[in-house]
């Protein structure tokens, strides 16, 4: 008499239905194995964790919102000889998570900024904590949406809450008034109780130009993102830059274009 017909509801109904997918494969384990009642139960245990950890990651890998998949193994530091690596694989462990402190990263556009924040974001999700990845024009854009709804106070609480927050692109475009507010607001709320990674295109001695209408905001903003913050500078040709043809083709094309000349 096959059980599981009998098993379906009761599974449903404790919300182990997951079993399922795996009962018929492991049932023949145990027979062929003559294992005992409880290694059998043991391994149906560990498969219903195993998938209901498969589907947190999926979701806070959804949540996140990344550009793309960037992990660390597609990383190429062969590239970036000058970067201290020892740091990446450090931060990859979380132990920033665990400090509430923030990892700025900085280089020129195409040295792959993005890719490493994205790639530590999604450490963390591995590691069980929740992440938000966002561009810095797309969250003052979604802070003063909200100002507009009446919903900015539960709009900062949110972003806020949020264990790790990633802003790409800072100082990509100026801050002006009430976006420099915004973020100074976020990143006060944010500070000694949360992680927060920012990717710049400027140097570190910059950074303030982003505060063009308010130096003060941007002393008191910037004084609270670099306090005990990991510093991560990519110095490097950019990924991005066009491939060049090779020189044999050039003069070729060089040489045919004289003779048709002639």
């Amino acid at each position: 008499m096959n059980p599981v017909p009998e098993l379906v509801p009761y599974l449903k109904q404790l919300r182990l239905s997951g079993i399922l997918d795996s009962l018929e494969a492991r049932n023949r384990q145990a027979l062929d194995a003559k294992l005992a009642y409880t290694e059998f139960l043991a391994l149906l245990i560990e498969d219903e964790v195993a998938r209901r950890e498969q589907k947190k990651f999926a979701l806070r890998l959804r949540r996140a919102a990344f550009r793309a998949s960037k992990t660390l193994d597609q990383f190429d530091f062969e590239r970036l000889p000058q970067l201290n690596r020892a740091l990446v694989h450090e931060l990859a462990t979380g132990r920033y998570l665990d400090e509430h402190v923030p990892v700025l990263i900085v280089g020129p556009c195409g040295t792959g900024k993005s890719h490493l924040a994205q790639a530590l974001g999604h450490c963390a999700i591995r590691q069980g904590v929740d992440v938000l990845f966002t561009t810095c024009a797309q969250l003052v854009t979604a802070m003063n949406a909200a100002r507009a709804t009446s919903s900015y106070e539960r709009k900062l609480a949110s972003l806020a809450r949020i264990p790790l927050l990633v802003i790409d692109d800072f100082g990509l475009k100026p801050l002006r008034p009430p976006a420099d507010e915004d973020l100074h607001d976020l990143i006060a709320e944010r500070y000694e109780t949360a992680a927060t990674i920012v990717t710049s295109n400027l140097d570190f001695t910059e950074w303030d130009q982003a505060f063009p209408a308010n130096r003060l905001l941007a002393s008191a903003t910037l004084d609270r993102l670099r306090h005990n913050a990991y510093c991560l500078v990519l110095d490097g040709d950019s990924y991005r830059a066009p491939k060049l043809p090779p020189a044999t083709t050039k003069m070729k094309v060089a040489n045919t274009s004289k003779t048709t000349h002639s």
